[in-house]
């Protein structure tokens, strides 16, 4: 029944109604809030928005989010986490936590080219010392490390180079020196890796790739064990306003009920092509952690148990780059774009001597993420692009 002491307007903004309790059903909630609402005025100024067991402001944390930063927390075996709006967003978070001027920042040589980028960015105008180092030094990186390094990022393996690092032996050489490790985990998913086990203090997820697996979000996240780097990583995302859409939220959420079966569908298919590209006469070289020439290949085998859909293909140097852009514009069930974990094939060239401080290989690089279709239709594909070489 209306309410007729209250205007059109006013009914139009209000409600006395509730639902009734008892709904219950497997989909989380999506819980869209800017402004979080308090019974009275002693309830607002009880809450801190760093604690997870109420709410104070969208921007904090709703229970969708809260559900989604619980659900990863347990899959990466950590005890916090935080979203941002992107990967990207997550890495810088982490920097910015943890760096000030005058320190120190570590970057393997292979590390994902944005992640870099934001890495000389520090250095160019922050004050940041930035210094790239081999993906493979393993323990030989406790040489490296200075009385002002304050934090050495990790990627198992290099996204597009796929070097395996030994990160055991990186983070006992961390520790010894109070220096944390972050790992971009995005690759292995958070399944094939375990990361906290491996000795890792902050993992870095790409939510974009097989969490959501549906090409059609953008989320990262930032998951700790430790209190207090939590909270120093916690006091950034606050400072930085990083928030995440509830509908993206439900999004990642969705997804993860199937990220194995998925990413395992994608292991075997990539093994099946690789292996595949690996006997044909245009390719120099696979590079893919699985195959035993794979650098860093023996560290895959003793501390991965998958691989996903990710890897890269060297073609030999007799073939010039027009020649495997051309390869790559006569495929026809991989597309070109950047990312992986979806259901679709892609493939994407990179010019490596721009992207590393030393490239040894000759012969252009091609990255393929392999998707969900038929692996003999994408080797088929695959097989009619090459004729576009000659």
């Amino acid at each position: 029944m209306a309410d007729d002491s209250k205007s059109l307007q006013t009914l139009l903004t209000t409600t006395d109604y509730r639902p009734p309790e008892g709904f219950a059903a497997f989909p989380t909630a999506i819980h869209h809030a800017s402004t979080v609402l308090f019974r009275n005025v002693a309830a607002l100024r009880a809450r801190h928005w760093q604690d997870k067991t109420s709410y104070t402001y969208g921007l904090h944390g709703t229970p969708t989010t809260f559900t989604l930063e619980a659900r990863l927390a347990e899959i990466e075996g950590g005890r916090h986490c935080l979203l941002a709006p992107s990967g990207l967003a997550a890495i810088a978070m982490i920097d910015l936590a943890l760096l000030a001027a005058g320190d120190d920042l570590m970057v393997p040589d292979n590390v994902y080219n944005p992640n870099r980028e934001l890495a000389n960015w520090l250095q160019k105008d922050f004050g940041i010392t930035a210094r790239f180092y081999d993906p493979l030094v393993g323990e030989g990186i406790a040489e490296l490390i200075r009385p002002n390094t304050k934090l050495i990022w990790t990627e198992a393996p290099g996204s597009v180079s796929m070097e395996v690092p030994d990160i055991p032996a990186i983070c006992r050489a961390a520790k010894a020196r109070g220096v944390p490790v972050a790992l971009d985990n995005t690759w292995a998913a958070g399944l094939a890796f375990r990361a906290f086990d491996h000795g890792v203090d902050i993992v870095m997820q790409a939510l974009t790739k097989y969490h959501s697996g549906g090409s059609d979000v953008l989320m990262g996240a930032v998951i700790t064990a430790d209190q207090a780097l939590h909270r120093r990583i916690e006091m950034a995302h606050m400072r930085l306003g990083m928030g995440v859409s509830a509908d993206d939220t439900y999004l990642v959420l969705r997804g993860l009920p199937t990220m194995k079966l998925r990413f395992d569908a994608h292991d075997a298919a990539a093994r099946k092509v690789a292996a595949w590209l690996k006997a044909r006469p245009e390719i120099a070289k696979v590079l893919h952690p699985a195959f035993d020439d794979c650098p860093g290949h023996a560290i895959w085998r003793r501390d991965f148990t998958g691989a996903g859909g990710l890897f890269s293909v060297l073609f030999h140097p007799q073939y010039a780059e027009e020649q495997t852009d051309s390869f790559i514009d006569s495929l026809k069930l991989f597309k070109i774009g950047y990312s992986w974990g979806g259901a679709n094939s892609l493939a994407v060239p990179y010019r490596m001597a721009s992207m590393r401080s030393r490239w040894d290989e000759a012969g252009q690089l091609v990255r393929l993420n392999i998707g969900l279709e038929d692996p003999d239709d994408l080797i088929a594909d695959i097989a009619q692009a090459l004729h576009s070489l000659a």
